[in-house]
Parts: structure tokens; sequence; C-alpha cells
């Protein structure tokens, strides 16, 4: 669909916008009285996030524009049907979905809310990828907090396994002075070596973390993110997962997208399930659901 014909179609004025983004493939703009969004319809990234007096949630590159098939090393990706790259042999590293375009199924809108669902189906191009037949969803929303569900359905006649995860690069003055509330007692990999460790207190990020934390077995799990360059706390509260990835690149390591120095303002924070190998399983029929609330709270002089 061209712009206007989304626009038409799913926009409201202020409230949803569509737009040309990155080398041509089109964005969203969400925004309520509680903030507002930008997902970009190519892997269905959301951009950026700004609440309303807040200084803006997630880190985008210096170079923004990035064509289909590349890696950006910002906003919130989507990993599907593999985070990282050890679950499913010879798919690129966190999967496909990332480089795949979506097409809008629904937007809906209320005093409160502003929302957009967005979906990926299987087809003869993402067969070249991985066999299976499957729909996938992803609804992203402003309301008080940012709110996304990755869900994964399986409409093939035999079952599945994947893994999945959000991606978040959030925004932070200066990585090294962070500190990451909810991973204690937490056992994790690092995943440069696979060594096997326990977190003991807080986890205070140093140079280029790589760690993958097994969380307690709870409902939901929740996460602070403390910047006091920003003096602010990022809480991200998830559902559906049982690991958390906590990563940045450090200073060895020049991403493609990035300035030098870029790996100081981010920090990466993901909710993941099923990580390292595909043991998340679905039958035909069947569904998971990986959810994921940010919200951002200011210190008080």
């Amino acid at each position: 669909m061209t712009i206007n014909e989304l626009n038409t179609r799913y926009g409201a004025p202020g409230r949803i916008v569509f737009r040309q983004g990155h080398c041509g493939y089109p964005e969203v703009v969400l925004a309520n009285k509680f903030g507002t969004a930008e997902i970009a319809l190519m892997g269905a990234n959301a951009l950026s996030y700004k609440p309303t007096g807040h200084a803006p949630v997630i880190f985008r590159p210096a170079k923004r524009d990035f064509n289909r098939g590349e890696s950006f090393h910002g906003g919130i990706p989507v990993c599907w049907p593999q985070f990282g790259r050890l679950a499913i042999p010879g798919m690129a590293t966190h999967g496909f979905a990332r480089i795949m375009p979506f097409t809008v199924r629904a937007t809906q809108y209320s005093e409160d809310m502003t929302e957009i669902t967005l979906g990926l189906k299987s087809s003869n191009e993402t067969k070249s990828f991985w066999p299976y037949d499957f729909d996938l969803e992803v609804k992203i929303s402003v309301s008080m907090k940012l709110n996304l569900k990755l869900t994964t359905k399986n409409t093939d006649d035999i079952s599945f396994t994947f893994t999945a995860g959000f991606h978040p690069y959030f925004l932070v003055r200066d990585c090294e002075n962070v500190t990451i509330k909810g991973l204690d007692k937490c056992k994790y990999v690092f995943a440069d070596d696979m060594s096997e460790h326990t977190q003991d207190g807080d986890f205070k990020v140093n140079n280029a973390p790589n760690h993958v934390f097994s969380l307690k077995k709870e409902i939901k799990h929740e996460f602070a993110i403390l910047d006091p360059g920003l003096k602010r706390a990022l809480a991200m509260v998830s559902t559906g997962n049982d690991s958390a990835v906590v990563w940045n690149s450090g200073s060895k390591i020049r991403l493609a997208d990035q300035e030098e120095g870029d790996w100081r303002k981010f920090i990466c924070l993901e909710p993941v399930t099923a990580w390292p190998k595909a043991t998340s399983t679905l039958e035909p029929g069947q569904k998971h659901e990986l959810v994921v609330a940010i919200q951002s709270s200011i210190e008080e002089n």
C-alpha cells in the first residue's frame, strides 16, 4: 500500500500518521497525550519512544537509514525465529523477521491509548529461510507506557521449535555508569566463552557486557535501568520469556551504522525465550506470546 492508502485506511490525524522512512519503506508515528513512538514497517522495529516531558528512551544510531537485509543497531528489533545464532544452523543472527516488511493489520486509539498491529505470514520467501508455516504478529501501543507484544502462531500441520526476543537499545548518558536491577541471584552465561556464573546484587554495567541470565520462574519479570547521567530510571516488565540478555558492543567493536563513541550511549536489556537452543515448541494451532512494557520515570530534585 502507498503512504496515502495507509493513511486513508489506517491513519488518524494527530494520532496515527504514516510517512516515508528508511530507504522508502513506510514508518508510522503513534501519538497521544502520553507520548510518541515511531515504528518501521520494515521489521516492525520500534525506532523511537518519547514520553511527554521526558528525554527519548530509545537509542538510534547516527546513520539512520538502513536498507533491507542490513543490520540496524538501534530501536527495538524483533528477533525471530531465533535469538542469536545458535538455535537454527545456517540462519542469520537473530533470524529473518527483522529484515522482512510487515503489513498493517489494524490500528485503534482511545483517549489513553494509540496502537498498531503488524503482521508477517509464511511465504515462499520466508520458506527460503525456514520451512514452516507461521503467523507472526507484533502489536505496539503508546499509553502511559510503551507496550509491545510478539505473538507466534503455528499454522503448519507439524510442530516447530523457535527462539524469540525483543532487542531494545535503551538510550543512556554513559553505559558504564548504569545499574540494572532485577537480576540478583540469577544464573548467567557469559556468551563470549559460555562460562557460567551467578549474579550477586545489582548488575553494574562494565566494558562490553554479553550476559545471558536465566530468570526465576515467575509469571512476570521486573527490571529497572538506573541512569544517573540522565537522572532517570527505565522500568521494564516482561512475560513469556525465561531469559534476559544484557549487551553492549563495547569500545573495541565499531558497528557499521554507529559513530565513534556511540557504544557509550546505549545498553541493551533484552527479554528472550528459549536461548541458546530452540527449546520452545509449538504444536499446530498453538501460539506463544512475548509481552513487554517500558516506562520512564525522572528523578525528582
